[in-house]
């Protein structure tokens, strides 16, 4: 495993993390879900990543079992806050009564005293910026959170949060965006500004949910098991990468993969890690083998030549407009 750091910040995070959304408490078994976490353990992945929201609260509270026992100082945790966690109007959104009583909710399932870092999971255009990056400087304080960063977070929003944060002396760290060889909308914009405060980005969907595995073909069926079959939410999420151009452009990746010696997965995870902005990819597994398979995009450098390879073939289907970039309009 090969590590970077977060930020300019201090903290040190391994280059590939393990996430357990739309895994764990959901698509798959609790058995399955602390294999996976023992292969990751064992593969040298310090960095867990996962959400109060993810899997109704469930998935904190499988991956707080899974790394009970392990040496707390040894690992960096993760979550997020913004989702709704229950029926209550106050049970969302990134109020001061939200984050605060959240926190505390993470905490427990996960069972920590704290987590490495705290991420605002969108925007909430419904609270003032000001209200937010209070209570989070609040959680930091108390000593329930070390470090905080936004996901899925706008260049704009990004900047009015790193001003407020070294105003009230806390450590915005980081943003966690979706960023995959077909899916770039965080390059023109996010980056630069995120380099420019030093940020990093911690990117989720390095694999576009399983597409650039190259499982899925044109004109046939889902592999049995795979994402694209599970009606619990990951095929909601995949489906719009289910399409026949996709799908062919991504077939015509393999012998660039075999050119570099890896998988086509491999090759994914790989691929965001060229980028000097990105601090880890975050890799999800149904199965253990998965996870073994992903880390040994570590430590891979890719050329020139090859990466241009990579960019003639996808540029059809790549999407880069940032505004693509968006949290919901108001509270779900």
């Amino acid at each position: 495993m090969e590590f970077r750091h977060l930020g300019r910040s201090g903290l040190i995070v391994s280059e590939i993390s393990y996430g357990n959304w739309l895994t764990h408490g959901s698509q798959v078994e609790e058995d399955a879900a602390l294999a996976c976490v023992r292969a990751a353990l064992d593969e040298g992945i310090t960095t867990f990543d996962t959400a109060d929201v993810y899997a109704g609260t469930r998935a904190e509270t499988v991956l707080g079992k899974a790394l009970a026992g392990e040496r707390r100082e040894g690992l960096e945790i993760f979550t997020k806050v913004y989702w709704p966690t229950g029926p209550g109007k106050n049970d969302r959104g990134l109020s001061r009564k939200h984050i605060l009583e959240s926190i505390n909710g993470s905490l427990r399932r996960l069972g920590t005293d704290h987590v490495d870092l705290y991420q605002a999971h969108r925007y909430d255009y419904d609270t003032p910026l000001e209200e937010t990056m209070t209570a989070f400087a609040d959680v930091v304080r108390s000593g329930k959170a070390l470090y905080i960063g936004v996901s899925e977070w706008r260049a704009e929003e990004i900047r009015a949060a790193a001003k407020l944060a070294a105003e009230l002396r806390i450590p915005l760290v980081s943003n966690q965006p979706q960023y995959n060889a077909i899916w770039r909308v965080i390059e023109s914009e996010v980056v630069p500004t995120c380099e420019d405060l030093g940020l990093s980005q911690i990117v989720f969907s390095p694999i576009a949910q399983g597409v650039l595995t190259g499982k899925y073909k044109v004109g046939q069926q889902p592999p049995a098991g795979s994402r694209a079959t599970d009606d619990k939410g990951g095929k909601d999420m995949i489906s719009r990468w289910m399409r026949d151009d996709v799908l062919s452009r991504v077939e015509q990746l393999e012998p660039v993969a075999a050119e570099a010696g890896l998988s086509l997965a491999q090759l994914a995870v790989a691929w965001v890690l060229q980028n000097p902005n990105v601090a880890s990819a975050i890799v999800g597994a149904s199965r253990p083998e998965q996870v073994r398979d992903n880390v040994k995009a570590a430590g891979v450098k890719l050329d020139k030549g090859l990466l241009a390879k990579i960019d003639e073939i996808l540029d059809p289907v790549i999407e880069r407009d940032p505004a693509r970039t968006q949290s919901p309009a108001s509270r779900p």
